[in-house]
């Protein structure tokens, strides 16, 4: 027997396809108690909380002094970044800004829209933001490049970066160079729910932010939820999922691997292969289980039981059917493998990210083509973007009326203040034309 589940969208039961399109497990009421309790927790006791549940749930002992990285600690550990890993760093930085300075607006811009009326937006960067960077089932400094990049080119005047330690208190080499790289010194070791709290409140040690962005588990995105009040959270970003369309036109080795290299990110993991093509099907299953065997053992537990019960294969009538269903899911990462990307791509709707090409292109995406990989999770691509530089900014509307201006609107807006029965609106127009 296969470990990939194969199912047939024709006969699937109701139960399983609703499995598949409903990926909010942040939304179970056994992990909203528990966020609940860490942010009554970490609101009430601050940096001692920090503290306890830092020991509770990474194994780390700290004190309240050591909750942030010191500079001697993030120079000393980002310095023994092997030379390798250190050249792969910064190509990704160097791609991903390229592509990110794309989305800097100017300051300030306006539009005459009728003559003397002037309407425009300035943009200006938020006060502070938080770096969601999390640990527990890898290390993630790709992480902490796709949310450094953008917030530094935003202007963000404070960026603070969370990620928990490991059980030495530690913080991950590859993330602190990073950090160092773009120039961000407000570094914590917290992580899980406690972090998105501490920043929510502010604690003695760790700042209050205005904003919170970054991948967690369904406790960090628990506590996004029920913090939404407090602090804004971001677009949704849950455990990892993808979605791969494809068809008989491409190679099933990079078809399987494109499936392992989101499930192997944990057991809340999502990977689905949707094709209408049977032998394709079923060269991809028998890869994939080939493949697997290639990983360390953590990995391969997380890909068996994700492609075995969460995700795996299903099989469509046709081309058409893959594409709606891919609309339905509305994957956090999407992969086109199929004979005419070009001429499919118009046809998908939702999508964090759509990849195009016959390549395990979903590894060359997370970390070095330069496209964000921090993207809208459990069907948020319906309505949410992947982050971007607009993120960390916000725009202001600005308008300007010259006395030509003046005289045309003075004759507009009387009618249909009246209409709405806001006399003070009205009024005040009609005075200022009879005293000009």
């Amino acid at each position: 027997m296969s470990m990939v589940r194969m199912l047939d969208y024709a006969s699937i039961d109701e139960a399983t396809l609703a499995q598949l399109l409903d990926r909010k497990e942040w939304n179970e009421p056994a992990v909203l108690d528990t966020c609940r309790k860490i942010i009554d927790a970490v609101r009430d006791e601050g940096d001692a909380a920090l503290v306890e549940l830092t020991r509770r749930y990474d194994g780390a002992d700290l004190t309240p002094d050591r909750l942030r990285v010191s500079p001697e600690e993030a120079e000393r550990d980002a310095a023994g970044v092997d030379d390798e890993l250190r050249r792969s760093l910064t190509f990704a930085l160097a791609n991903i800004r390229r592509f990110h300075e794309t989305q800097v607006r100017q300051s300030l811009e306006l539009t005459e829209v009728t003559n003397g009326i002037w309407c425009g937006e300035r943009s200006t960067p938020i006060d502070s933001v938080c770096l969601y960077v999390p640990r527990g089932r890898g290390a993630f400094s790709s992480v902490a490049c796709m949310l450094g990049v953008p917030a530094v080119l935003a202007g963000v005047p404070r960026v603070v970066m969370c990620t928990p330690p490991d059980p030495d208190g530690r913080i991950d080499a590859a993330t602190l160079f990073v950090a160092r790289e773009l120039g961000i010194d407000h570094v914590y070791r917290v992580g899980g729910a406690q972090a998105i709290a501490a920043v929510a409140f502010g604690t003695e040690r760790v700042p209050r932010c205005d904003k919170v962005l970054g991948p967690g588990n369904v406790y960090v995105s628990g506590a996004r939820q029920l913090l939404a009040a407090t602090i804004d959270g971001g677009p949704p970003a849950g455990p990892s999922e993808s979605l791969i369309v494809a068809d008989g036109s491409v190679d099933p080795r990079n078809v399987a691997w494109n499936l392992l290299i989101e499930a192997e990110h944990g057991e809340n993991s999502c990977a689905l292969l949707v094709t209408h093509e049977q032998p394709l099907a079923e060269a991809v299953a028998a890869a994939a289980e080939q493949l697997t065997q290639k990983l360390t053992p953590r990995r391969r537990q997380f890909v068996e039981t994700v492609l075995g019960t969460r995700g795996g294969i299903l099989l469509t009538a046709d081309i058409n059917q893959s594409i709606d269903f891919a609309n339905r899911f509305a994957a956090e990462h999407l992969a086109l493998m199929v004979r005419e990307p070009w001429a499919v791509l118009p046809r998908v709707k939702h999508a964090g990210e759509i990849l195009l090409g016959d390549y395990p292109i979903m590894s060359l995406a997370n970390y070095a083509m330069g496209i964000n990989a921090i993207l809208p999770t459990g069907g948020g691509a319906r309505t949410c973007s992947g982050i971007s530089v607009r993120d960390f900014c916000k725009t202001t509307s600005i308008g300007y009326v010259t006395s030509e201006g003046f005289g045309r609107l003075s004759e507009i807006v009387p009618p249909l203040s009246r209409d709405e029965g806001f006399s003070a609106h009205h009024e005040a127009v009609l005075d200022w034309r009879e005293r000009s």
